[in-house]
């Protein structure tokens, strides 16, 4: 989710969504989280688009540093 909301560029949520291929209960589950975190924020309430916070685009370096450690065969963020 980190890595679509960067790369789309102030997606909706519904976007994010179809790139994540996770169904919607648990997508919603872990969308709120990152909200709630301010990991993502809403970038413009009438058009509901999304954007990565500075908080999230540490997140998504720190977990991409982490993948290069751990021996997991391409691990997608």
């Amino acid at each position: 989710m980190l890595s679509v909301t960067l790369e789309e560029k102030k997606p909706k949520k519904t976007r994010i969504m179809r790139r994540t291929y996770l169904n919607c209960k648990s997508f919603n589950k872990y969308f709120d989280l990152l909200v709630e975190e301010d990991f993502i924020a809403m970038h413009n309430t009438e058009e509901r688009s999304y954007v990565l916070t500075e908080k999230g685009k540490d997140l998504l370096r720190r977990l991409k540093e982490l993948a290069e450690i751990l021996p997991l065969n391409k691990m997608r963020l």
